[in-house]
């Protein structure tokens, strides 16, 4: 029992809360890509990548802040703070949401883009509750909620579309309302446990309104350029291909790289707070530290994985998308993007680096720098190669461009070097390892 208490840490919950929407999302879709028709699928991703595109805009612009403003704050702070939150989520909800209105109301084309321009509004302002609780989670370090809050939401949508299979009703238009009717239910649940703190709205001020503006407009560039690194490829790949179907051939491996994100998520969501706290104390030392730490061990332990995705590439298509992407481009795909995999870790945690040192519109920049590779890339590419593999090779460089601009700009204010960041991983990882076989050892 004291093993399991020692082991129910904020790390592991925060790892566990983290692996909960990827790794059932990953069921999710492979499921979805056996029982729907391929244009159907292809389908379900646009409006998706879409749909979180657009989400993305909103959290990005208040998740950050909110984390950096309400972390250690005094208890008067944090209402504020989460009063102000709401008060510019429901603004920002609204507005997309009166967009998506007059686009329904004037846009008749293609009957897919009307359905998910019908369903937008409505699905965003469904998701809205449980976000910003999500988000207030974070901040308190209550990774046993968000733990629960992930779960509701992935494990339901999960049943009903087990259930649309049962019935046969795995087309797009019944898909994007199972979508809505979870996002539905775990917003409700959210209000009812009262994670969402939506009554301290009434504690806004125009000082934290103010600040958390000025903060997010930095921070939600940086999101969205980020998002855009990835479905831009999606984007390209419809633009420039005749079939359709490749999409869903491109969108698998990109949904395999959840197996790099987990980890990644979990570490970042622990050390958010722990860096809040370390710029708070303008202490760079302990700032430095983190950054080393988490990017080190994180490298490390992804070494391994990269070598078993290299191996069993095929098996992971088969198993997640069925025999109709067997022997197509997606195994290569899921091969290269192993490639950057090793640097995803440093870029991710210079990143959030700079966004804690007050620096978000050089994280922006950095960003920014990385979705230009990329989009030039992936035409570059597709000119060469003139398949997939193109728009997959392209997103090395993009992830190199990365590294080199947040390395060469953060060693203007902290004291490190690439080596030291690899070496203190080494001795960390090291270190956890034997942490792991003692407790083991002292259990047997």
């Amino acid at each position: 029992m004291a093993v399991f208490e020692k082991l129910l840490n904020k790390h592991t919950l925060s790892l566990a809360s983290n692996a909960v929407m990827p790794v059932v999302g990953m069921v999710t879709v492979g499921l979805l890509a056996r029982y729907m028709t391929k244009p159907d699928f292809s389908h379900w991703i646009i409006f998706l990548t879409t749909f979180t595109l657009a989400n993305l805009f909103r959290s990005g612009f208040l998740q950050t802040s909110l984390v950096k403003f309400y972390s250690g704050a005094d208890e008067d702070k944090a209402k504020e703070v989460a009063g102000s939150t709401w008060y510019i989520a429901f603004i920002l909800t609204s507005i997309l949401g009166l967009i998506s209105l007059l686009a329904f109301l004037f846009y008749h084309g293609h009957a897919t883009t009307e359905l998910t321009i019908k369903w937008f509004a409505v699905i965003f302002f469904s998701t809205l509750p449980s976000s910003v609780a999500l988000w207030i989670l974070q901040a308190e370090e209550r990774f046993d909620r968000i733990f629960l809050l992930q779960l509701m939401w992935q494990g339901c949508y999960l049943i009903l579309i087990l259930f649309l299979i049962f019935i046969h009703r795995t087309t797009f238009p019944v898909i994007i309302i199972a979508y809505c009717s979870t996002a539905m239910i775990t917003s409700l649940f959210a209000i009812v446990r009262g994670w969402t703190k939506i009554g301290a709205i009434k504690y806004k001020t125009k000082e934290s309104v103010r600040q958390l503006a000025n903060f997010g407009k930095y921070s939600v560039g940086t999101s969205v350029s980020s998002y855009l690194l990835r479905s831009s490829d999606t984007y390209i790949i419809n633009f420039m291909f005749t079939d359709a179907t490749v999409v869903g051939i491109y969108y698998l491996p990109q949904r395999l790289m959840e197996v790099i994100e987990i980890p990644l998520r979990s570490f970042v969501a622990t050390a958010l707070p722990a860096m809040s706290t370390a710029v708070n104390h303008d202490d760079k030392k302990q700032l430095t530290y983190i950054l080393k730490k988490y990017a080190g061990i994180l490298t490390w332990l992804i070494v391994p994985v990269t070598l078993g995705s290299f191996i069993f590439a095929d098996l992971v298509i088969d198993i997640l998308g069925g025999h109709q992407y067997a022997n197509t481009y997606a195994s290569n795909v899921f091969r290269i993007f192993m490639c950057f995999a090793l640097l995803m870790p440093v870029d991710r945690f210079f990143g959030i680096t700079l966004d804690m040192l007050n620096k978000p519109h050089i994280n922006m920049t950095k960003v920014v720098i990385m979705l230009i590779v990329n989009i030039a890339g992936d035409f570059a590419g597709i000119a060469i190669f003139h398949n997939l593999y193109g728009v997959a090779i392209a997103s090395i460089f993009t992830f190199l461009s990365g590294v080199i601009y947040g390395y060469w700009v953060l060693r203007k204010y902290l004291n490190f070097t690439m080596f030291g960041i690899i070496k203190m991983g080494f001795v960390e990882t090291k270190h956890l390892v034997i942490e792991l076989v003692d407790k083991y050892r002292k259990r047997k």
